[in-house]
């Protein structure tokens, strides 16, 4: 990858974290000003509030509602669904697949063979059944490529976990490599591959920091909680 392109697939992901995620964030965000929005347990929510601040009051409720709905699973879960789009729509070296279970195809810019791949989102997300679904996908992907007389070997059926360090991921994951014999790579070593830029991952990381700074979103979260804060149902919670 040469420097030129590194920095027009850094924007391209700037620009689709503008447009897709953060846009859908702030929106969802500014929803939460209403308390309708939220289903409120009156015993966790006083006590969560009090948890999080040391006090009760309208604030701190808003707040212990707020928070896990801005930075809980929602944003993972659109980050996780878009990201496979992201990844076929700007990286020229990968493809979506018309393999059934195959989330991307790419040529691999360490040894330049054509990887069919399973992408994860990060080294927990897997469970036992999950594994055996990637191996009968897998050898799915295998039986097809005999029957078009195409070769794919063993070792160019992987699965690219997007974040995490070497080591440090689940059971279920290190039996699809130890057991089953895929290649699992992870975090700094996928994003490696898919580049050819050993240092791609921490700048993708640096990108993505940039754009939520630039949203203001922290204002925006400000007067969200300001705003719910003041309604009668959350005023009633800290009384």
């Amino acid at each position: 990858m040469t420097e030129a392109e590194r920095k027009r697939i850094l924007e391209q992901v700037k620009e689709w974290f503008r447009t897709v995620i953060v846009q859908n964030h702030l929106r969802n965000t500014q929803k939460l000003k209403s308390p309708s929005k939220f289903d409120m347990n009156p015993f966790l929510t006083s006590y969560l509030a009090a948890y999080l601040t040391g006090e009760l009051t309208p604030e701190s409720v808003a707040k212990a509602l707020v928070y896990p709905r801005v930075l809980g699973t929602s944003i993972t879960t659109s980050f996780g669904t878009n990201i496979q789009k992201f990844i076929s729509d700007v990286l020229k070296n990968s493809f979506g697949s018309m393999v059934s279970g195959i989330d991307i195809e790419f040529i691999d810019a360490l040894d330049g063979r054509r990887k069919y791949c399973q992408i994860k989102l990060g080294p927990k997300n897997i469970n036992q059944g999950t594994v055996e679904t990637i191996h009968r996908h897998f050898k799915a992907a295998r039986n097809l490529g005999r029957t078009n007389s195409v070769t794919v070997a063993h070792g160019d059926l992987v699965v690219g976990i997007l974040y995490g360090e070497p080591g440090r991921e689940s059971g279920h994951f290190k039996r699809l490599r130890n057991e089953f014999d895929y290649p699992v790579y992870i975090g700094q070593e996928f994003w490696f591959r898919l580049t050819g830029d050993e240092k791609f991952y921490a700048d993708l990381r640096q990108a993505i920091a940039e754009v939520a700074i630039e949203a203001r979103s922290a204002d925006l979260l400000g007067d969200t909680i300001r705003q719910l804060a003041a309604t009668p149902e959350i005023k009633k919670l800290a009384e």
